[in-house]
């Protein structure tokens, strides 16, 4: 199976120029919420295009893919590592990343954007490591 990562990749990059961003602003600027919305949004879109990603490829390790269509996105994550594709402690750090997500479509309070900017360090290695992953073992096909 090969699998065309590059939305992906350029996710993982938006959101790590974002934060990067975000940490060169003044907190008490304008330009500062600008980045602090930019590195959430980014963070809801890098993690939603993993859960989709990971979709794509566990329907290779069924008998019946459509089976996996049905899975919600913590079982997604539960049927990755089952297959060796997250290891346990890392579907464990994707769980918190989804709950914060889920939090994101309802708070969006100051206290919740920072409870978010401090997963984003963890977050971005799982992200780059599961990236490094799909690259190494389902190659890329060229869009």
């Amino acid at each position: 199976m090969k699998l065309n990562t590059d939305h992906f990749l350029r996710c993982i990059e938006t959101l790590e120029s974002s934060l990067i961003h975000l940490q060169a602003s003044d907190p008490k600027t304008i330009e500062y919420e600008v980045f602090r919305n930019a590195v959430i949004k980014g963070f809801e879109l890098t993690l939603e295009t993993a859960g989709k990603l990971l979709r794509k490829t566990l329907k290779s390790y069924t008998a019946i893919p459509k089976s996996i269509d049905e899975l919600n996105y913590k079982d997604v994550l539960r049927e990755a590592a089952k297959h060796h594709l997250l290891s346990t402690d890392a579907v464990e750090r994707w769980f918190k990343y989804r709950d914060n997500r889920n939090d994101t479509a309802h708070d969006y309070g100051l206290e919740f954007a920072e409870e978010t900017l401090s997963l984003l360090p963890d977050f971005l290695v799982d992200a780059k490591s599961l990236q490094q992953f799909f690259q190494a073992n389902l190659g890329k096909k060229n869009a």
